[in-house]
């Protein structure tokens, strides 16, 4: 059976996430524009900078840090990040992001995926309207950019994801 093209390109970013050097997550993400891949990008530390698997240590795991808070003290460049700025703007300008997460220990998928806030700002203003989460290996969750823009969860204090 042919896979169908969401999963095809939710099994890219999979593999993408592959390269990721973090202790607790790993994210792998594509930008897709009229079916052609614009970008890709996996979390790690910027370029020259050691990784976490590298120094095995983590700030954010020491301290106990919860699932979406406090990412001024994490090392890494997030997937959709590295993506978007490995990607023109008028590549992106309605383009869909597709986002696969795992847990570095486990390798189980993510629950509830979801970009932070910081990645939510950067997908608005890189002209992403889609954004599609693997939630299994053939479940996802599809969102429509323009509803981050409406419920502004920044305004409410909105802490994590």
């Amino acid at each position: 059976m042919r896979t169908d093209k969401i999963n095809y390109y939710l099994d890219i970013a999979e593999t993408v996430l592959e390269r990721g050097t973090c202790l607790r997550r790993n994210y792998g993400a594509i930008i897709v524009k009229n079916d052609q891949i614009i970008s890709t990008g996996y979390v790690g530390a910027p370029r020259g900078r050691k990784n976490c698997i590298d120094m095995k240590y983590c700030v954010r795991q020491s301290l106990n840090v919860p699932r979406g808070e406090r990412y001024e003290l994490c090392r890494s460049v997030h997937a959709e990040q590295n993506a978007i700025i490995h990607a023109r703007r008028e590549d992106m300008i309605g383009s869909t992001i597709y986002l696969v997460g795992k847990d570095a220990v486990s390798g189980e998928y993510v629950e509830k995926a979801s970009p932070c806030a910081l990645c939510k700002r950067m997908i608005i203003n890189a002209g992403i309207t889609t954004v599609i989460i693997r939630n299994s290996k053939d479940k996802f969750t599809t969102v429509n950019v323009g509803d981050w823009i409406e419920n502004d969860e920044s305004l409410e204090g909105v802490a994590g994801y």
